[in-house]
């Protein structure tokens, strides 16, 4: 993309500080303990694991807290986007709910538009709806604009044919509607896009999310569980309970990690550096604050995190993960989350020495404890105040 290849070539105004130093990446990284829970589950229903430093441990997977991350993101800059296969049917129901069509028009337009793109689609045998191949991701108007396309193209509609087999064709422009599959917004900006079939559609992501893994190995636990019967418990003609099963739950302190990419935000973005700071920002207390969602009914494990350390780094990413490759032993009084944040900031110490210091712009912690690792940079009273300091760090020149 050109306008990203000349950002490349004038990167130093990403964040360049006094002392002339170029920020390149923001590193944020969280010690949280989770009670009983199961916040990522496999296609089994067990609690997922990894096995580091000899020691089994729970862990969640990227994908899980990144869409955690995303969902907190979306719902607090109010900027959403929509991943689906079913674009289609989104817009038939837009419009017989909004715009009044007829529903059969309606399922027709959605099927001509679902298969008006680039992207490969597929006939459903028994609803006939059109999905895509691949799954769009698109800013949540795309799917107003798509509605308005066949506005357009009302008379053109009503005398198609409905769409039976792959090989038909629709009679939309394949043209604009992947230019509306091409826009893109923040969370996308962000978070990057996979679509190969329409050109000039992909987005590189500018945020990097490790699985989160307990600092000690955990043990996962059987819960077995019963369901009572109302009418029999009421009526007491009958013993035993209406339903038996068991879940898998564990419990840990987890080492989060995840990195901005300021030169590819700023790409993404075409160099609108004000944008970009928005955005990094939202991105730190989305990823610092959000929690999966899984078996939460059951479970509540509303935790915030213990540590939050984040470091604005002009020379590369640094994870802190090898701190736990030693499974974490627990203090004098028990609890792993002391220990955890101990052994995070020594080995931070050790691996900035390595490295001559000489990629840190800043670096700053909040936590709970308010004696805290001074290892890690300045304390700030509060996460906000945390995050505000590394954006101020990360583009000096943007807030001027």
């Amino acid at each position: 993309m050109q306008v990203h290849d000349n950002y490349l070539r004038e990167k130093s105004i990403v964040a360049k500080s006094d002392a002339g130093t170029v920020a390149r990446f923001v590193d944020v990284h969280v010690v949280q303990s989770v009670p009983f829970a199961n916040l990522n589950r496999d296609d089994t229903n067990s609690v997922k694991t990894v096995s580091y430093g000899g020691a089994e441990r729970t862990r969640v997977s990227s994908q899980s807290w990144k869409r955690a991350t995303r969902t907190y993101f979306q719902e607090q800059m109010g900027d959403a986007a929509l991943r689906t296969r079913r674009i289609g049917e989104r817009v038939a129901r837009l419009l017989e709910k909004e715009h009044g069509w007829p529903g059969a028009l309606a399922a027709r337009a959605g099927q001509h538009v679902a298969a008006g793109s680039s992207i490969k689609f597929e006939v459903d045998a028994n609803t006939t709806a059109v999905t895509t191949n691949a799954m769009v991701y698109v800013p949540h108007g795309a799917v107003a604009e798509l509605a308005e396309l066949a506005e357009e193209f009302r008379a053109a509609l009503e005398a198609a044919k409905d769409i039976r087999k792959a090989s038909e064709k629709s009679i939309l422009p394949q043209s604009r509607i992947d230019a509306v599959l091409r826009s893109r917004n923040g969370v996308i900006n962000l978070f990057g896009r996979m679509l190969a079939e329409v050109d000039g559609a992909g987005v590189d992501g500018a945020v990097q999310v490790a699985h989160a893994l307990t600092t000690h190995g955990t043990d996962i636990e059987l819960d077995y569980f019963s369901a009572v019967d109302d009418v029999t418990d009421f009526w007491s003609d009958s013993t035993g309970s209406a339903h038996m099963g068991h879940a898998e739950f564990s419990a840990g302190v987890f080492y989060r990690f995840a990195t901005i990419d300021l030169q590819e935000l700023a790409g993404n973005l075409g160099g609108d550096l004000a944008s970009a700071r928005e955005l990094a920002a939202g991105f730190l207390e989305a990823f610092v604050l959000s929690l999966p969602q899984a078996k939460k009914t059951a479970t509540a494990p509303h935790t915030i995190p213990d540590l939050a350390h984040i470091a604005v780094r002009s020379d590369r990413p640094l994870s802190f993960a090898a701190a736990f490759e030693k499974p974490v032993r627990a203090g004098q009084e028990g609890g792993y989350s002391g220990p955890s944040r101990t052994a995070l900031a020594e080995y931070a110490t050790a691996a900035n020495t390595l490295l001559g210091n000489r990629g840190v712009v800043s670096a700053g912690w909040a936590g709970i404890d308010p004696k805290g690792p001074k290892e890690l940079g300045e304390r700030a009273e509060s996460f906000p105040a945390l995050i505000d300091a590394a954006i101020a760090a990360a583009y000096p020149r943007a807030g001027r």
